[in-house]
């Protein structure tokens, strides 16, 4: 529910003055994110107009920049429109009131341009918030005396509360601004408090400081765990392995790729980054340079949702049920890297500009690291008749951001570490030399555990990863929003979505031996056709194409096709409160038409809600694609079934997608990689043949011609075939050319030998023989 603002804006802006904005703002480009001065600007003009409604204390939740409409920012990109406004969106709590604003800021102008309060609805929960969240539980005497009562624990400096977003709240009090708590103990600083959970999980209502309930198990009251099970260097029991030797990545000439502001360039690529609160790291347009132009593959694409769902039906597990982007905010949450540990190599870092409960900014160094990484051979071909291999080693360029949810050290916070609770998610986008672009998210951290009752020998819902200590199975979803611009300079105006599977044909004329399949294509027509599932058994996938682009080959129209990797269909019954809130998560594929204010599946304000309000509402009529400038919702995910082998800390669970080429290009983009050959890599245990001359990458094996004459060679590149004669081991050329003067290294022999029609002495002209395995008339 919406209300409009309570003094007019026109009243308000004439009469509060601002600073000028930054001279550099007027050589920005639209879609750079806020600075440091930007999010302070619009949080002194959010406290003045507050106070001018006697709205009392403000808390603010997020700054982050006002996208321009879609439509404006492609006039100005073509040389047809002004620059747009920039502008920022501002979202406000009130706890006087218990609502929230959205205000918006033109930072031009220094102006309050709208201010709307939203009733019903809790916005993310920032890190201050998870701070405070904390503190009030702690100092609760009801919950401090249960402590006591229960455990003994009076100490509450060893007592450790991850805060979570409130799933399921209890119905009375679910309209309140609500975070619950789970409990663990620790020994001593720095020590894994997962491996001592307890059963208690309070509720604070953020607005009013005070908890208002609190969850326990019944019946006998269980020991809380005292084993330790640490990954902390200073506290494992465990030896290091002392087997390791260094591996470097090194690039003596620097990065092959260049940095201007936030536009990334490297092999062709164009890519703009961005990053903001909610979802952290965002690609915009994205372009691949072919033919002396760049030509569109996305006008943006991030992930703009979660929902990890777990399985045990008990109090207090039974609210567990994370939507990390929309609950925490993915930029919130992202770590500060560190050069060296979480990324390798030549790296460029890009800042990420948060605010806090204040208005102040938060500055979080290296938010964002950009860097390139082997990534084994790209393409490959040994030619049998002539014996000579052409390969080239695969590129890719990393955008990697990692966020941790929920960690209960507060003081990271204040050290402008983003970061809160168990789970960390490490994100990249991959850019590959032949247009392709995979998007991979890795799991780790620590698993949200919770402490067993009395008498149970084998949990039902989970794993007992250590004494007294259970792991609940549960579910990860991610949701990603592709806005396609396939080589379409209106944005992706006319992309058509379509599904593309195997089809075995039946029986019959046009399938005689039983063998014959197509690849059948379907155009997704509106949005009922467009709510699809992955069918790996057809190969099933989606193609991005844009019709009015023709492939000089193919003649089809160009497209790009996003393939599936393995995900699991959700678990959660239909008719409970996590399939209604994760609707996105019902199905792998959605296609709606685009729409400005359409950005997040379940919902601008997720927090609390009790049904899906984005795509449930979005697509509850049948609308028409056809010339809709589509917006692909891609869901995919993993069931976690957790493993004693998780336990103290996660080794990666890997998942993700790719958008690939199909049709794009007019062949292989990647066939003009030169030739290249890494000088620094040795063989294994070969000081002997170090000594030697290393085979070249064209070199032959000499047993795949076996009984090949050389007459097969007549029509090769370089003409010749090479033998080694068996009593002497000196080299042969038999030439169907005559190349005299030409030296030619010879594979597997330290020297170079003339071509010439002769054959070494001891072998007589026109005598067939094996030599070298090969078949040879001399």
């Amino acid at each position: 529910m919406e209300t409009t603002a309570a003094i007019s804006l026109a009243h308000f802006n004439k009469s509060t003055t601002l600073p000028s904005a930054r001279p550099s703002l007027e050589r920005s480009h639209p879609l750079d994110d806020l600075s440091a001065d930007e999010v302070k600007r619009c949080a002194t003009l959010c406290k003045s107009y507050a106070a001018s409604t006697s709205a009392g204390e403000i808390r603010f939740n997020s700054i982050q920049l006002q996208e321009p409409l879609k439509a404006e920012l492609l006039l100005f990109q073509s040389g047809q429109g002004a620059k747009p406004l920039r502008q920022a969106l501002c979202v406000v709590i009130l706890p006087k009131t218990n609502q929230v604003a959205e205000a918006i800021i033109h930072l031009d102008s220094g102006t309050l341009a709208s201010w709307k309060v939203l009733e019903g609805v809790h916005p993310m929960t920032t890190p201050d918030d998870n701070c405070l969240a904390e503190e009030i539980m702690k100092q609760d005497a009801a919950l401090r005396s249960l402590l006591k009562e229960r455990y003994g624990i009076e100490d509450m400096s060893k007592i450790a509360c991850d805060t979570w977003a409130c799933h399921n709240a209890p119905p009375h009090l679910n309209h309140r601004r609500l975070m619950q708590g789970f409990l663990y103990a620790r020994h001593c600083p720095g020590d894994n408090e997962y491996a001592h959970p307890i059963d208690l999980s309070p509720i604070v209502d953020l607005n009013e400081r005070c908890v208002v309930h609190i969850d326990m198990m019944k019946g006998q009251v269980p020991k809380v765990p005292a084993a330790c099970s640490n990954y902390h260097r200073d506290l494992q029991d465990k030896p290091f392995r002392g087997d390791i030797k260094p591996l470097h990545i090194v690039q003596p000439q620097g990065p092959s790729f260049s940095v201007e502001g936030n536009l990334v360039k490297w092999q062709n690529w164009n890519i703009r980054v961005g990053f903001n609160p909610r979802e952290g790291l965002v690609l915009h347009q994205v372009g691949y340079e072919d033919g002396g132009r760049v030509r569109p593959v996305l006008h943006r694409m991030s992930l703009v949702e979660m929902a990890v769902p777990y399985g045990d039906p008990n109090y207090i597990q039974a609210r567990k049920s994370a939507f990390d982007v929309g609950d925490y905010g993915f930029g919130f949450s992202a770590n500060s890297l560190s050069l060296g540990c979480d990324c390798l190599g030549h790296i460029k870092y890009f800042d990420g500009v948060v605010n806090d409960s204040q208005g102040q900014p938060v500055i979080i160094k290296n938010a964002i690291c950009l860097h390139e990484e082997d990534a084994g051979i790209l393409w490959k071909h040994y030619d049998c008749r002539s014996g000579h291999t052409e390969v080239r080693r695969a590129r890719k360029l990393v955008l990697q951001q990692i966020s941790t949810f929920m960690n209960s050290e507060c003081k990271l916070v204040l050290q402008q570490i983003s970061t809160f609770m168990n789970y960390e998610y490490i994100m990249s986008y991959n850019f590959f030399q032949d247009g392709s672009i995979h998007f991979e998210v890795k799991l780790s951290g620590i698993l949200s555990t919770s402490i067993a009752p009395v008498g149970e020998d084998r949990p039902s819902f989970g794993v007992r990863v250590a004494p007294g200590v259970n792991a609940t199975v549960h579910q990860h979803f991610f949701c990603m929003r592709i806005d396609p611009a396939v080589d379409d300079p209106h944005g992706g105006r006319d992309v058509v979505v379509s599904e593309v599977e195997a089809r075995s044909l039946p029986a019959g004329p046009e399938n005689p031996f039983l063998n014959a399949f197509v690849m059948h294509e379907t155009d997704l027509t509106n949005t009922d056709m467009a709510r699809r599932d992955v069918n790996f058994s057809t190969a099933r996938h989606w193609r991005m194409k844009n019709p009015a682009v023709l492939n000089p080959i193919s003649s089809e129209p160009v497209a790009y096709k996003l393939l599936p990797g393995p995900t699991p269909g959700m678990m959660m019954m239909p008719g409970s409160l996590v399939h209604r809130r994760a609707h996105f998560a019902t199905r792998n594929l959605w296609v709606t038409p685009y729409a400005d204010d359409q950005k997040y599946p379940a919902g601008d304000h997720v927090v609390q809600s009790q049904k899906c309000m984005g795509l449930a509402e979005w697509t509850k009529q049948n609308t028409p694609l056809d010339g809709a400038d589509p917006v692909v919702w891609f869901s995919f995910g993993v069931t976690h079934a957790p493993r004693v082998e998780d336990f103290p800390v996660m080794p990666v669970e890997v998942l993700g997608f790719m958008l690939k080429p199909d049709g794009f290009f007019s062949g292989n983009p990647a066939v003009d990689l030169p030739p290249d050959r890494n000088k620094l890599s040795v063989e294994y245990d070969s000081m002997a043949k170090q000594q030697g001359q290393a085979a070249a990458c064209c070199a032959m094996p000499m047993s795949k011609l076996e009984a090949a004459p050389c007459g097969a060679c007549a029509h090769v590149r370089v003409g010749f075939c090479l033998a080694l004669a068996p009593a002497s081991s000196s080299a042969v050329w038999l030439c169907q050319q005559s190349l005299e003067g030409v030296d030619m290294p010879m594979p597997g022999v330290g020297a170079t030998r003339p071509h010439a029609n002769v054959a070494e002495p001891g072998v007589d002209s026109g005598q067939a023989c094996s030599i070298g395995g090969i078949m040879v008339v001399v």
